[in-house]
C-alpha cells in the first residue's frame, strides 16, 4: 500500500498572486504546508503523464491568478433555467471529492485543486454582463460549481460566502451552487438571499456507497439541506445522474419515498432528473486509463459528441421517475435533463 501525504502538504503559489486575500488566508490555514512557487499555474496543473487517481488520494492546493475569460455561455451539459442568460464560470478547477461518474477526471490532467484568488475579476465580468444581457427583461443565472464543489471547499476557503456576499445586492443575477456537502454549517451564518439557490445532489443509499465514497453519505447531504431550508434559502434537489444499477427502480422509488419524508416538497424551488451524460473525449480519456468502475463498461449511445443512455431508455425511465416524484410536487417542479 502506498503512504501518501495529508491533503494540501504542499501548496503551489503562481507569481503575482501572492498578495491577495485568499491566498493569504489559505496559507494561514495550512501552517505546515511547504509553499512552492511557480511562474504559472498551468506548468504543474496542465503537464502531461500525470495520474488523476493517484493525485486525488493527497491532493495538492494550487493558488493562481486567472485571465480572461471569467465567464462562459452555458453549455449544452450546463442546465438551463427557463432564461436565455445563462452562464458558467471557473473559480476553483476540480473537486475534493471523486465521484465514479464524474467528468472531471476526464478534463483535467491533475487531481489537484486549483482555487483562482482573484475573485474581483470574476466579479467585475458578471458586473459587465450585467449591463449587456441578450434579454435584459431576464436574469442572468450563474452556476459557479461547475467544475467543483464549491461548497465542499467552504472551510478551506470561503469562496461560496464571497459569492453569497457579492450576488446579494444584485437584482437581476441568481447563482447556484451546487454540491453534495454536507457543510450547509459553513454558510449558516449568512443571512439567506433570495438569488442564491442551494442544489444538492442526491443519490441513493446504494448507489453513494458505490459510486460517491469520497462524498458525504446521503443522511448528511438531507441534514444539511433541512437546516438550509429552514433558514429560508431557496434549495433544488438535483436526482442526477440517475444510474441503472440492478432493481434501480424499486432503489429509486424507495430513495424517493425516503427524501421526500424527510425534505417538504412543498418547500423546495424545484427537482430535476438526468442520467448518465458525458464528453465523448472525456469518457474515452477515462477509458484509456482503465478505470475500475463498471460504469464506463456499460452499453452507452453515442448523440452529438455526448456518451449517454440510449434514447428510448432514458426516456422511458426518465418519465417513470417524473410520475412518481409528481406524488409528491407538481408536475411543472420537475426537470428532466439529459
Amino acid at each position: 500500500m502506498k503512504n501518501f501525504q495529508p491533503n494540501f502538504s504542499h501548496i503551489y503559489v503562481e507569481k503575482g498572486s501572492e498578495d491577495y486575500f485568499l491566498t493569504q488566508l489559505a496559507l494561514s490555514k495550512f501552517h505546515n504546508a511547504e509553499v512552492v512557487e511557480v511562474d504559472h499555474y498551468k506548468d504543474f496543473f496542465n503537464r502531461p503523464r500525470q495520474d488523476f487517481q493517484t493525485q486525488k488520494s493527497s491532493m495538492k492546493l494550487i493558488l493562481a491568478k486567472k485571465s480572461k475569460p471569467f465567464l462562459y455561455p452555458a453549455s449544452e451539459l450546463v442546465q438551463e433555467f427557463g432564461t436565455p442568460n445563462v452562464y458558467y464560470n471557473t473559480p476553483i478547477l476540480n473537486c475534493l471529492y471523486n465521484c465514479d461518474y464524474c467528468f472531471l477526471q476526464g478534463m483535467y490532467n491533475s487531481g489537484n485543486l486549483v482555487v483562482f484568488v482573484n475573485e474581483i475579476d470574476f466579479f467585475n465580468s458578471i458586473e459587465l454582463e450585467l449591463e449587456n444581457l441578450r434579454e435584459p427583461s431576464k436574469p442572468m443565472v450563474v452556476s459557479i460549481s461547475y467544475n467543483t464543489d464549491i461548497m465542499a471547499t467552504e472551510k478551506i476557503i470561503p469562496v461560496s460566502s464571497r459569492w453569497i456576499n457579492f450576488v446579494r445586492t444584485k437584482e437581476n443575477l441568481k447563482i447556484e451552487i451546487r454540491t453534495k456537502s454536507g457543510l450547509f454549517s459553513s454558510l449558516s451564518h449568512l443571512p439567506y438571499t433570495h438569488n442564491v439557490i442551494l442544489s444538492w445532489t442526491l443519490s441513493p443509499k446504494k448507489i453513494c456507497e458505490k459510486y460517491e465514497t469520497t462524498a458525504p453519505p446521503l443522511h448528511s447531504r438531507v441534514a444539511s439541506i433541512k437546516s438550509a431550508m429552514e433558514a429560508g434559502w431557496k434549495v433544488r434537489l438535483c436526482f442526477d445522474p440517475i444510474l441503472f444499477v440492478d432493481e434501480w427502480q424499486q432503489i429509486y422509488q424507495n430513495f424517493f419515498t425516503y427524501i421526500f419524508s424527510e425534505i417538504n416538497a412543498s418547500e423546495l424551488s424545484d427537482v430535476t432528473l438526468g442520467v448518465f451524460r458525458m464528453n465523448k473525449d472525456f469518457f474515452n480519456r477515462i477509458r484509456k486509463r482503465e478505470p475500475k468502475s463498471d460504469l464506463f463498461y456499460d452499453p452507452y449511445a453515442f448523440e452529438d459528441g455526448i456518451i449517454t443512455i440510449p434514447k428510448e431508455e432514458r426516456e422511458t425511465a426518465l418519465k417513470l421517475l417524473k410520475n412518481y416524484i409528481s406524488k409528491y410536487l407538481p408536475i411543472d417542479q420537475i426537470f428532466i435533463w439529459g
